[in-house]
């Protein structure tokens, strides 16, 4: 068995980048596969779990690599392999973090944000990372502990905005203080403390509420399921008939992007929008034009209230009757002005109605 044991570490040093790497995708699609809600209980408990394996490692190591504590030399063997359970803790929680805003992200509005957390998923294996002081790692457990209240706390309360997101920062403050607690009893230097905890702590909670300030944090647990133009939206025995004029094989238009208006038109928006069970909000419809001289100009903000529980989603819409010919996009929006989604389309008007036209029609039920 000691044989079995050293060969199994010769050939984990000989390769340490490989089967880090491999533990850290190992992490990311393993929760690609296992995805569930994110309010499924077992999923809440799974990331609890790992925070705290992930966060007791970071706290003896952080204790070890500053002197203040040695490992028994029985553990020595099995503290050695603490880097693998990190990178695969790691990349299990951010992989699950950045699926649940990529979910709920407007890439147009959120691009730099989620860029910046699959950055750090990839930042994560470099060797530059994995020999770095314990301070950078303690950022990477800030961000999953952060993501992990921003996305707990709306879903609880039932409805995002600014009270959720302050709540979230507060409580990772808080948590963040009951680890200084801990260690500031075991380290008197008020210096290791401020430069290994305090610092990277506090500029990566100024950095989430900079990018909150800027919109770019997607709106977890929203998420748009299906948006797009149509001629009419009907409501049939609680399912939704929606007609549009574009060939079905045209996949990438959602409905009738290219609207051609007739006499009398109304322009449809129809959306679905997933949130969870309990869950009570508003969105906004948010109604752009893009004027020629002054760019995009807001016509209209159209206020639609959501309920979660649905599998398939909320199911709502709102119509135009009144519109100009051009471009035209709709933003679907928070009350605190985070973006959801958006679509864009183009209105084209013939004057003459067209006895013969052809509509297709879609059913969500």
């Amino acid at each position: 068995m000691t044989q079995l044991k050293e060969r199994l570490l010769k050939l984990y040093e000989e390769n340490e980048i490989k089967v880090d790497i491999a533990f850290f995708l190992g992490g990311f699609f393993f929760d690609v596969w296992t995805l569930s809600d994110i309010d499924d209980p077992v999923a809440i408990t799974q990331q609890v779990v790992y925070l705290l394996i992930l966060g007791s490692i970071l706290y003896f190591d952080f204790l070890k690599s500053h002197g203040f504590i040695s490992i028994h030399r029985k553990l020595e063997r099995i503290w050695e392999y603490r880097q693998l359970a990190v990178h695969f803790l790691l990349g299990s929680l951010l992989s699950v973090y950045s699926l649940f805003f990529l979910k709920s992200a407007s890439l147009f509005s959120s691009l730099i944000f989620i860029l910046l957390l699959l950055g750090l998923m990839v930042a994560n294996e470099l060797k530059r990372v994995r020999e770095s002081e314990i301070n950078l790692k303690i950022g990477l457990f800030v961000i999953c502990l952060f993501s992990f209240f921003s996305m707990m706390v709306p879903t609880a309360l039932g409805f995002v905005g600014l009270v959720p997101f302050i709540l979230s920062l507060t409580l990772t403050g808080g948590a963040l203080y009951g680890i200084y607690v801990l260690l500031k009893k075991k380290v008197q230097n008020e210096v290791i403390l401020r430069k290994s905890l305090v610092i990277p702590s506090g500029t990566v909670l100024a950095l989430f509420l900079v990018f909150y300030l800027l919109g770019w944090i997607p709106p977890v647990p929203l998420s748009i399921q299906n948006m797009g133009i149509y001629h009419s939206v009907e409501k049939v025995e609680g399912a939704y008939v929606l007609s549009y004029e574009t060939p079905s094989w045209q996949f990438w238009q959602r409905g009738d992007q290219n609207f051609k208006a007739e006499p009398q038109d109304k322009i449809y928006f129809f959306a679905q929008i997933f949130s969870p069970a309990r869950f009570s909000d508003s969105v906004i419809l948010h109604w752009y034009y893009k004027d020629p001289v002054q760019g995009w100009q807001t016509t209209d903000k159209i206020p639609m209230t959501i309920a979660g529980g649905r599998e398939g989603g909320y199911r709502g819409f709102a119509s135009k009757q009144n519109y100009s010919e051009g471009r035209w996009r709709i933003s679907v929006e928070t009350t605190d002005g985070r973006e959801i989604g958006r679509i864009y389309f183009d209105v084209t008007k013939v004057s003459e109605i067209n006895p013969h036209r052809a509509f297709y029609k879609d059913i969500f039920r």
